[in-house]
């Protein structure tokens, strides 16, 4: 037989909240989220956090550590997978490529992988954008 690894992402990469009203934004639904995709066969969940006001991509370690300790509370043995993404969003000046707008924000790597060192996942992605 086949062995097969299903990974799940439950929030996307992107701001994807406002397209699908299914989309958990909360850690509570995150969680939840998560733990329902487990229970449906992935044996990973791979992690992104949402400004629970805003639904954009959020990097803030309370949130990470809140979805973290929910999930591993519940006592599964879903491999927990930290995205290293958000804090690489660069938009430029069409007429000046080289030149970063306002909008933009770019965080240190060291920044990017402090949630990862803080609660030590199971794994975690390797995002260089």
């Amino acid at each position: 037989m086949r062995k097969i690894i299903l990974t799940c992402a439950v929030t996307g990469a992107s701001i994807t909240a406002g397209k699908n009203d299914a989309v958990p934004v909360k850690p509570q639904e995150i969680i939840k989220s998560c733990l329902d995709a487990h229970a449906a066969g992935a044996a990973v969940v791979h992690i992104h956090v949402r400004d629970p006001e805003t639904a954009r991509p959020a990097t803030d370690l309370h949130l990470y550590r809140e979805v973290v300790e929910g999930i591993r509370a519940a006592g599964t043995d879903v491999v927990i997978n930290l995205t290293t993404g958000p804090g690489q969003h660069f938009y430029n000046d069409p007429a000046k490529p080289s030149v970063m707008l306002d909008k933009s924000w770019l965080l240190t790597p060291e920044e990017r992988v402090a949630h990862v060192a803080a609660l030590k996942p199971d794994i975690c992605s390797l995002d260089v954008c």
